[in-house]
Formats: structure tokens, sequence, C-alpha cells
């Protein structure tokens, strides 16, 4: 059911990016011209994992929401368990691993999952990748938050936007779709947000410093392991490190980073390809290209082309 809820199988929605060394699988949004880079799937979580084996694990290089309407389970991130209940709303930021100890006892009941890249949101398409943790809208998907709860009466509500949203998003090509499902999607954060905690985590001072001096650097040629260099560290040791605080390793951060201005550029600007590589630390367009292709699953002349041919 691709991106469709925090315990998935890859399928139309969503397909294999890269494997970790580990062996654990990580699949991105699959990107299609002209369509919003979000999905929406309702299912009855009992059969929608009926053929997942057990100890399944993987992890999403996109963002993931899930409302349970009703029903009980548990699934476990980051090898620490999470219970499902009726009313909750689980984030699941990209990186991290998902993996389920029994599929039987996942979850019985119904729920609704929602799969966005931020280019999905206006408010976060320029915002850096290295912000997300900071970012009013995505509070939920901070770094140590609890899942939210929403209140019985808004639960009807809930359901309602997610109905909504997949309704706009059945005919992704007809008028004001695109808008439509950016607001309906920008309303569903507002209020997931507002389950977050009113106090957030106090941030990482080590994750705090690796994204600082990836901002300062990405656009030159530096790799994972100039910027553990420059902090004082090896780079297996700071690859580790990162992917445990954050789910992610050094290098797909940089990358993250610098696909975040890619994009940017080839929204905001009539550059060509060359130069864009040249100010987002990638060594030619070629090789933009190729990075491009692989994250999104499209070239960046046909993202741009797709992204101008919007209303």
């Amino acid at each position: 059911m691709g991106h469709s809820s925090v315990s998935d199988v890859p399928g139309a929605s969503s397909v294999l990016r890269t494997v970790r060394p580990d062996g654990t699988p990580v699949y991105r949004h699959r990107q299609r011209p002209g369509v919003p880079p979000v999905t929406v799937v309702r299912f009855d979580t009992e059969d929608a994992h009926a053929h997942l084996p057990p100890g399944h694990r993987h992890a999403h290089d996109f963002l993931v929401l899930v409302y349970i309407e009703d029903g009980t389970g548990s699934f476990a991130v980051d090898g620490a368990e999470r219970l499902l209940r009726a009313g909750e709303v689980h984030a699941v930021p990209p990186g991290q691993v998902i993996s389920v100890e029994d599929v039987a006892e996942l979850a019985r009941g119904r729920a609704w999952s929602v799969a966005f890249t931020p280019d999905a949101v206006p408010a976060l398409t320029s915002v850096s990748p290295l912000s997300w943790a900071h970012h009013p809208l995505l509070a939920l998907f901070a770094p140590g938050a609890v899942p939210g709860r929403v209140a019985g009466p808004d639960r009807a509500r809930w359901s309602a936007w997610m109905a909504d949203l997949a309704e706009e998003l059945a005919d992704p090509y007809r008028l004001g779709a695109h808008e439509a499902a950016a607001a309906l999607l920008t309303r569903l954060l507002v209020a997931a947000a507002r389950l977050a905690p009113s106090s957030p985590g106090t941030p990482d001072p080590l994750t705090e410093r690796v994204f600082a001096e990836i901002e300062a650097t990405f656009r030159e040629p530096i790799s994972a392991a100039d910027v553990a260099r420059a902090l004082g560290y090896t780079p297996g040791h700071l690859t580790t490190v990162l992917r445990r605080r954050t789910g992610r390793p050094l290098l797909e951060w940089i990358t993250e980073r610098r696909m975040t201005e890619v994009r940017r550029m080839l929204r905001e600007t009539d550059l060509p390809l060359d130069v864009v590589a040249a100010r987002t630390g990638l060594r030619d367009a070629t090789y933009l290209v190729r990075r491009f292709r692989d994250r999104y699953g499209i070239t960046p002349q046909r993202w741009r082309h797709a992204q101008r041919a919007q209303p």
C-alpha cells in the first residue's frame, strides 16, 4: 500500500531508493509530473498488513502522518515501541526505521495515512531540511515528540479533512486541485502541530553543530568526510551518531540540503543546470541530473516544467 502507513509495504506511491548497509530498504515518494507530491490512503489496518512478514523493516525519505480512526495495535520506530490508539496522530520523519514484531498485532481498526514531501506545502518549499525540526508546521515530527491525541469531538473533523484531501488528489489535474490539496495538507499540519507538546525538546548540541557546518558549506563540493573533519570526528563515528539521533546518516543530510536548494533554483530561476550544479556543491549538470533522478524519480528538466505548468 505504498506509503500508506507507518508500517507500509512500498507500492504505487513509493519506490525503492536505496538499501542501507544493515539491509534496511529506504523508499522515496513516487514523483509524477504535474501531481502534488502527497498521497492519502484510508485503510483497514488488519487487512492492509496481513501480507507483511514478521520483523518487516524499512524507512522513508518523505514524511508520513497517520491518523488512527479506531482500533489498537503497535509498531516500532527506531527500535522504540509505539502503541496505537483511536484518535492518535503519529508522525514519522524521514529516515526513521519502521519495524513490526508481530504483523497480527500491528493494528486492528481503521486509519488514514498521508505521505508527502515538503514541496506539497507552500510554507515549506524553500525551508532548509536542516530546519525541519524547528518549523512550527512540523512540530509533531520533531525529535522526541510523542504522538498527538485528537479530542473526541474533533475526530469526525479529522476524518473529513482526510477525505477531502483524498478527493482532491483523486483528480489532481482538475482546476484548483493543487491549491486545494496544499491548503488541506497545511490545515492538517497546523492541527497536528497543535497536538504537539507546547515545550519543544532541547536541541541536541552535536546535531546543531553538524547542521550549522552543512548549512555553511553545502554549496561547495564537500563530502561527509570534510564535515566530520571540520568538527573533529571520524566520518564513521559522526555518521553513526547522527543516524542514531536523527534517523538519517550524515551524507543524506548533505544531499537533502543540496536537493532542497536545487529545487528552489529550478522553481524560481531560469538558470541552466550546469550553473545550478555549481551553486549547490554538485560536480556538473550530468551528476546533478543523476542525483536528482535517483532522489525524485524524475529529471530536473521535467520537474521544472511541471512546476511551471501549475496554475
